[in-house]
């Protein structure tokens, strides 16, 4: 199912959220904060602006190569308060995630503080945790999300390139879409061999494919949405 090799056996997440108890409050803090981890990269968290007083959804969002967290944050964003979504946008180390230059490492230490951090300070649903990519960051989420399918419940993958899974653990519930006329990760060479591969392996995928390039249009955000809310977490 792999696209290529990795030398080494990292990639497995070991956070985890906290056990669920009694309702209570979220914690008062709304809105766009900085992890605050410190160093030139580091990543944004946003907590929607509700009432809710029942555990959150978790949308870990990965950009593509040479973007940042608001790059990241951005397909989500804007709907992130109407479906209470928490949202955590990790910068890679450097340009593009570490796999894509040959193995897991600085950018899966980072993601696992990030996580730690935030199953810390917020209750979350453990059968809704998603994570989600887009171009170089979709790759990395498939890749890391079969990896650990007993973490995340739901992938979500918008114009991905490749897959390079360390292993396959659990079985998320996946929504891939790509673009016919994407000349940045040619459809043929990317979507279209990843999705029968992924099927192939047992996995339940949604695959859309839409009449645009390299680009995650709204319709395609409202559809990956939709899905989400009718395919609920085990």
């Amino acid at each position: 199912m792999t696209g290529r090799r990795t030398e080494g056996r990292g990639g497995r997440l070991t956070a985890r959220p906290r056990p669920l108890g009694p309702p209570g409050q979220m914690p008062g803090e709304r809105g766009l904060r900085h992890l605050e981890f410190g160093g030139r990269r580091d990543g944004l968290l946003y907590v929607p602006d509700t009432e809710l007083t029942h555990p959150l959804p978790l949308v870990v969002m990965l950009h593509g190569a040479g973007g940042n967290a608001q790059h990241g944050l951005a397909p989500l964003l804007p709907h992130a308060d109407a479906h209470g979504l928490l949202l955590l946008a990790p910068e890679s180390r450097s340009s593009t995630w570490d796999v894509i230059h040959g193995d897991y490492g600085p950018d899966v230490a980072f993601i696992e503080q990030a996580l730690a951090l935030v199953f810390e300070r917020y209750p979350v649903d453990p059968a809704r945790i998603v994570l989600e990519g887009f171009s170089d960051g979709a790759s990395y989420a498939l890749s890391l999300g079969v990896g650990n399918g007993d973490l995340f419940t739901h992938l979500l993958a918008f114009s991905p390139g490749f897959l390079v899974p360390a292993g396959q653990v659990g079985a998320p519930r996946i929504f891939i879409s790509h673009g016919e006329g994407d000349r940045v990760l040619p459809i043929d060479r990317c979507s279209r061999v990843i999705v029968p591969r992924l099927r192939q392996a047992g996995y339940d995928v949604t695959y859309l494919e839409f009449a645009g390039p390299h680009m995650v249009p709204e319709n395609i955000v409202e559809a990956a949405l939709g899905w989400l809310e009718e395919n609920p977490g085990e």
